[in-house]
């Protein structure tokens, strides 16, 4: 069995309204295997360089000031189809649309104030932990 990895990060939102222990609990109950993990604190410039993919968005600015406004914690979870596994977890982007019991029904305060980012991809996965974890650091 083919185990894959997903980066996930606890959002600023989250982190300052104490859900980090919570969303950890689901991850552990979901059969996620934690092998890296962090809590830190992202400078704008950090933020910018992560979410380059979008810096021709809209929201790009706002994301960017968001993300660097308290500590986060991020994560490499593995399991089998853990990108889309971890996707079905959190749930829709805007937690009005997301599914019950999902992460973002459960935490999030709204569409920007998510709660939690989930790799949208086996590649995206790969390069997101490795912006984040050496090889060295992942368990």
């Amino acid at each position: 069995m083919r185990k894959d990895i997903t980066l996930i990060m606890i959002k600023p939102d989250a982190v300052a309204s104490g859900y980090t222990g919570d969303i950890i609990k689901r991850i552990e109950q979901e059969k996620f295997v934690i092998i890296a993990m962090k809590k830190m604190f992202l400078t704008k410039r950090e933020a910018e360089k992560f979410y380059e993919v979008h810096k021709e968005r809209p929201f790009f600015g706002e994301l960017t000031e968001f993300m660097s406004s308290g500590p986060i914690v991020a994560a490499v979870l593995q399991r089998e189809n853990a990108v889309s596994h971890w996707r079905e977890v959190i749930g829709a982007t805007d937690p009005k649309e997301a599914k019950e019991n999902t992460i973002r029904k459960l935490f999030a305060k709204s569409k920007g104030e998510n709660a939690v980012h989930g790799s949208d991809s086996e590649e995206n996965a790969n390069l997101e932990a490795a912006f984040f974890f050496s090889e060295l650091d992942r368990i």
